[in-house]
C-alpha cells in the first residue's frame, strides 16, 4: 500500500537524497527542508520503493503537502 510523505511545516527544499525506483526503509532520510533558518530531515514513513517524486530542490512546500509517495 503507497503512503505519501508530506511536509511538516512551511519550508524550503534544500535537498532530495533520493531517486525514483530507491529502495527505503522506515525512518530512512529522504529528504531535506528548510524552515525558521533550520534545517530538518524529512523521513521516510515506511519501508518500500520511491514511487513519485513531487518536489524538487528549491521549492516552496506549504505545511502537508505530498513530496513523495513510498509504495
Amino acid at each position: 500500500m503507497a503512503q505519501n510523505v508530506t511536509a511538516p511545516m512551511v519550508g524550503k527544499i534544500v535537498d532530495i537524497k533520493v531517486k525514483v525506483g530507491d529502495r527505503v526503509q522506515e525512518d530512512d532520510e529522504v529528504a531535506v527542508l528548510e524552515a525558521m533558518k533550520m534545517e530538518m530531515p524529512i523521513v521516510a514513513p515506511i519501508s518500500g520503493v520511491v514511487k513519485e517524486i513531487r518536489v524538487s530542490v528549491g521549492q516552496t512546500c506549504e505545511t502537508d503537502m505530498v513530496m513523495m509517495v513510498i509504495e
